[in-house]
């Protein structure tokens, strides 16, 4: 009896104090996420690849396909940046260059506001996105795993693919692929062999130990801190979390570049992403040395 009541006594305790940590008006709380998404280099096109080429592919495109970002959060809104490091000389080839165009600046969530902001800088043009915050439909599940020392509970939910998105692309199967690569009158454009799904199923993994309604990227609104997230083929992972940090961050509202939606974005990257098919699709039929 006596055991049970110190465990009891432990229980109350704990949640007396992580109580009175979040009721504070300066509350803030810095989480580690590693990303990793995976290509199948088989359906993209990989066919055509040796065992040797598909590695040394993956290998190249690591620096993309596996990223360390930052969430800054308080009660109400977030920040979530990737780490900074500098890429190692040629890594990722030519596609290295091209997405190097595409650069994610820092990511704002106020979800009092219902408010997402995006700084993009795209061929030297700075651009701020601004949408409201994707709405998910998540289904809670009594299911329950430990991820370090934060007991999380499983939601799960059908969340809309941006129709520029690389990370869900995929080879488009097509009937006539085996008569395109045999007709050499025509030029082949690499577009047309790629497909985005609508929608896709994502499994997040929360702890009610911090109750704020934050998570990685543009993941939120469970009652608890959204420690993992499998979408897809990509899987994010919180390996550290430090709350109430000795030197605060500065969560600030991105204000710079110009104002779009996210569709207003994604026609202008269709459209220039056109431009360059035009450009360069009649050499070689837009294949790269």
């Amino acid at each position: 009896m006596n055991q049970l009541f110190k465990k009891t006594l432990i229980v109350v305790l704990f949640f007396a104090s992580t109580t009175w940590m979040f009721s504070q008006q300066d509350f803030q709380g810095k989480a580690t996420y590693l990303s990793k998404t995976t290509i199948d280099m088989d359906n993209f096109g990989g066919g055509n690849f040796s065992e040797e080429q598909k590695k040394q592919f993956a290998e190249r495109m690591k620096s993309m396909l596996e990223k360390t970002y930052f969430l800054v959060f308080n009660k109400t809104e977030s920040t979530y940046k990737e780490e900074e490091k500098l890429a190692a000389p040629g890594q990722g080839g030519g596609f290295r260059m091209m997405m190097g165009n595409f650069t994610g600046g820092a990511q704002y969530k106020n979800v009092k506001e219902n408010v997402l902001l995006q700084e993009q800088e795209f061929f030297g043009k700075q651009f701020l996105i601004k949408d409201s915050l994707p709405k998910l439909e998540w289904k809670m599940s009594g299911e329950t795993k430990q991820i370090g020392q934060y007991t999380c509970f499983k939601a799960t939910a059908t969340k809309k693919v941006d129709a520029m998105d690389f990370r869900s692309m995929r080879r488009r199967n097509n009937d006539d692929d085996a008569k395109k690569e045999t007709d050499s009158t025509k030029t082949k454009d690499l577009m047309e062999d790629i497909e985005i799904p609508e929608t896709i199923e994502v499994t997040a993994w929360y702890t009610m130990q911090i109750p704020v309604n934050q998570g990685p990227g543009d993941f939120w609104g469970l009652p608890g801190l959204i420690l993992e997230v499998n979408a897809d083929r990509t899987t994010i992972l919180c390996s550290k979390i430090v709350l109430n940090p000795e030197e605060k961050e500065g969560i600030k509202r991105p204000e710079k570049g110009k104002e779009v939606t996210q569709d207003e974005y994604n026609a202008i990257m269709k459209k220039k992403i056109e431009e360059m098919r035009d450009m360069y699709g009649g050499r070689g039929g837009g294949r790269g040395r």
